[in-house]
């Protein structure tokens, strides 16, 4: 690769992680804490771009007198771009590497949907790390509605043997998934990136359902209702059934991934 191609590869690539840093998109893709490794990467890919970019420019300024023109053909064969077609041609594969980063700055692919949903796939719950009898969970928080995160909802369903989530109102934040005709809340959970991102999901159910079919899968959706106790088993990845009493449709949230 030519040394110019290196330099506008890390103009480029640099720029594209600066972007995304600074606009918010790169919670399409990482954690918020990933956001000082991002930026100390930009920075450090633009330092080492310009200072390459400035050592050419000295290094032509001071470059010295032409050679003298070859005596012989066999000189002439070993002059710099004696066979410029060649080289032309094995310069062109470098350049196909400024498709993601062109990608990035033009389009900035979404944050993973519905579409990256496996039905058969659900993140299964950890159990805490105390246990004995029922989970140890802290006490809910008062009032007639609690919001909860996905993952917060589905360890205490699973592992809270006390049900203390059995008739409360809990109001849950997500998108629409459809399978087979039946209606999903999804929120989808990473450890570091988007790369390992699995689904966490709640079946709906209850009277309001059927206004669900007029919304289209990937909205999303701010979730009132209750768990039906019992229905988040092994056999089902672990999925509870939610009765829905209230639906609110809502813009994406900025963080789109819960962790």
């Amino acid at each position: 690769m030519r040394r110019e191609t290196q330099n506008v590869l890390l103009v480029l690539l640099g720029g594209a992680l600066l972007k995304i840093a600074l606009n918010g998109q790169y919670l399409r893709y990482v954690k918020p804490s990933f956001l000082p490794f991002l930026i100390a990467a930009a920075v450090v890919m633009l330092g080492l771009a310009f200072t390459a970019i400035a050592q050419d420019i000295v290094r032509m300024r001071n470059k010295s007198k032409p050679l003298p023109a070859p005596v012989c053909a066999e000189a002439a064969a070993a002059e710099p771009g004696h066979d410029h077609d060649h080289e032309h041609g094995k310069s062109r594969s470098p350049w196909f590497l400024l498709l993601p980063v062109l990608t990035i700055f033009l389009i900035a692919p979404p944050a993973l949907g519905a579409a990256s949903v496996n039905p058969n796939d659900s993140r299964t719950v950890t159990e805490p790390s105390k246990r004995n009898g029922s989970a140890n969970f802290e006490a809910l928080p008062g009032g007639q509605v609690i919001p909860m995160k996905m993952t917060d909802f589905l360890t205490r369903v699973v592992w809270d043997d006390s049900g203390t989530l059995n008739g409360r109102d809990v109001r849950l934040t997500g998108f629409m998934y459809r399978d087979k005709g039946v209606n999903y809340l999804v929120r989808m959970v990473i450890g570091c990136c988007a790369a390992d991102a699995q689904p966490m999901k709640v079946r709906l159910d209850g009277p309001r359902v059927p206004e669900l079919k007029e919304i289209p899968a990937d909205s999303w959706l701010e979730l009132t209702g209750r768990v039906q106790p019992g229905t988040a088993t092994e056999a089902n990845a672990y999925t509870p059934a939610f009765d829905v009493s209230e639906i609110k449709p809502i813009s994406a949230p900025a963080e789109q991934y819960e962790s």
